[in-house]
């Protein structure tokens, strides 16, 4: 067989309601498999997944933990999906330190800490932390590098990389599969860096891509966009379907402050379109998507922003600089940093101009282009014509830093994406198990203070329900939510028996999405399916049996929590 490209080392519930709406854009019906045409080249595995986002990562690592042989495919060169080729910081909870997502997450969060201790030249009182925050970003209390999360959780894959129990190919993007009935038989990887294919053969595969990239391929039933009120009986659903509407996705990029530098960039050549755009939302946007202002996603009305790279207070708006801070200079011994380090995944820079869901390969190239054209104008726009406190305009010392990004041009290598396929599944997620005033309305104020009880829970989470514009024109949809549990139903197709999704493509609509799509989430819905597997192997039976016979499912639940699952949210 020829070299592969491996990596490369770096330093149920209760009261469920199953959608009865067909009209709802479906694979099998919109898209033909794409089969494979040469099996000269190929490997074999227990499981195959596809994506190395933190689904697919904690999918491999539970199957790999519990005996099975794997290969992980992952369409760039880095694994870690959101938090680190998307460039986003963990969006989390409050709880996250002590409960709210499986072990082996606060696990992966406490490698990232002591990676930083023990490699970075921390201060005293930064090293002394328990919890420490290396960037001090305000979304989240682990902000770090993106390239620090590639070496976590490579060190982590590494015991079955090297004992042969995993395969990992980076830069393979999957575009053929092999399908017969209701079984995924192979699936095909283009290798990207040699122009090369081989086929994966296994009994179960997963489908952790960003985008729920293996539904349409093995021709598995799914929605997209958005159901209607009549179809989920959901509060903030609409009165008309739409399964092109889709939440905005963001290509995000680093930067830093040197003062007294003149850093401007080439003037990016859609800048004249964006420095003027106003965005045509079904609510008003605040004015110009290029200023320091936006939609107040619960109001609606407009919500002014502050700017400063210094850190340096802007009254009682939200710094942006603070906001997604990946190095706070200010943690390191003296001149390790000239100044921060931080992300940009703003209001300002989300694309909702075209679609990256069923569409041709060119229109995804064309809308991640548009949407790299939108970034490089949003930097340009900070660099020479932001308000200044001092009444100028631009901050000239402004730098992308792609060294952060691991792309030359300091933009994130794949784009940030909050919305993939969602598959047809056992049991759907609808607002009234987690929105908190739905929930109320259909349990009771008493029982509305909580979620709904699934019995066949593998997993908790919870993130308040987030939905930014969208690509058809409605603005922000946010509300509140309450902690929830992961419905094992939600992560088994109804027809398919052997693929499963790992990431933001389990049984949810549009509106759950909202808050099923977030980091730890993501862990804990990949980390329960690459379980399943192995409890299915192992019991020789199919995945959904063990939701359908009582014994085996909890025994399943019992066996998952003996591996740090949790199935309950504390009752406190």
């Amino acid at each position: 067989m020829k070299r592969r490209n491996f990596l490369s080392l770096v330093s149920a519930g209760s009261g469920g309601v199953l959608l009865a709406a067909p009209s709802i854009t479906q694979a099998a019906t919109t898209s033909r498999s794409k089969k494979i045409k040469n099996k000269a080249d190929e490997l074999a595995a227990d499981v195959v997944i596809a994506g190395g986002g933190l689904g697919g990562c904690a999918a491999a690592l539970a199957a790999c933990r519990n005996g099975l042989k794997v290969i992980l495919t992952e369409e760039t060169d880095w694994i870690g999906g959101q938090v680190s080729q998307q460039g986003v910081p963990p969006d989390e909870h409050y709880w996250i330190e002590t409960h709210g997502a499986p072990a082996s997450y606060r696990d992966y969060r406490n490698r990232i800490r002591d990676y930083y201790k023990r490699n970075y030249p921390l201060t005293a009182d930064a090293k002394s932390r328990t919890n420490l925050n290396p960037g001090d970003g305000s979304v989240s209390r682990i902000c770090h590098e993106p390239l620090v999360t590639v070496a976590v959780l490579t060190e982590m894959l590494l015991p079955y990389i090297s004992t042969g129990k995993l395969t990992l190919l980076t830069e393979h993007k999957i575009d053929a599969a092999d399908v017969t009935g209701d079984e995924v038989k192979a699936i095909q990887a283009h290798d990207l860096k040699n122009d090369e294919s081989v086929v994966l053969n296994a009994t179960y595969f997963i489908d952790a891509t960003e985008c729920g990239d293996l539904l349409p391929m093995t021709g598995t039933e799914y929605f997209t966009g958005t159901e209607s009120k009549s179809q989920t009986g959901e509060l903030h659903a609409p009165e008309v379907a739409n399964p092109k509407n889709n939440q905005a996705f963001t290509l995000c990029f680093a930067m830093d402050y040197q003062p007294g530098v003149n850093n401007i960039i080439d003037r990016p050549k859609d800048y004249d379109f964006w420095s003027t755009y106003v965005p045509k939302m079904d609510t008003p946007w605040a004015g110009k998507l290029l200023e320091l202002n936006y939609s107040d996603p619960r109001t609606l009305k407009p919500k002014d922003l502050g700017f400063h790279p210094e850190g340096k207070k802007t009254g009682n708006m939200l710094n942006l600089w603070l906001y997604r801070r990946l190095v706070n200079k200010d943690n390191f011994a003296p001149g390790t940093y000239d100044g921060d380090i931080t992300i940009v995944n703003w209001p300002q820079n989300d694309y909702f101009l075209g679609n990256l869901i069923d569409v041709s390969e060119k229109e995804f190239q064309k809308h991640v282009e548009g949407a790299r054209q939108l970034s490089l104008s949003l930097f340009y726009w900070l660099q020479t014509e932001a308000p200044r406190p001092d009444g100028g305009l631009g901050w000239a010392g402004l730098r992308l830093r792609g060294d952060v990004m691991g792309t030359e041009d300091g933009m994130a290598k794949y784009p940030y994406i909050r919305e993939a396929r969602r598959i047809k599944a056992e049991f759907t997620v609808l607002e009234e198990h987690v929105g908190a005033e739905n929930r109320r309305l259909v349990a009771g104020d008493v029982a509305g203070k909580k979620s709904a009880d699934f019995y066949d829970s593998v997993g908790t989470g919870y993130y308040h329900i987030d939905l930014h514009p969208s690509s058809q024109g409605v603005n922000y949809v946010d509300f509140g939510s309450l902690p929830f549990q992961i419905p094992l139903g939600a992560l088994l197709p109804q027809r398919m028996n052997n693929l499963l999704p790992a990431n933001k493509n389990i049984g949810t609509t549009h509106i759950t999405n909202g808050c099923y799509r977030l980091h730890p989430v993501e862990w804990s819905i990949g980390e329960a399916v690459g379980m399943l597997v192995a409890f299915a192997q192992l019991k020789n039976v199919p995945p959904r049996a063990v939701r359908e016979q009582k014994n085996l499912l909890t025994e399943f639940q019992r066996w998952i929590r003996t591996q740090g699952l949790e199935t309950h949210w504390p009752n406190s």
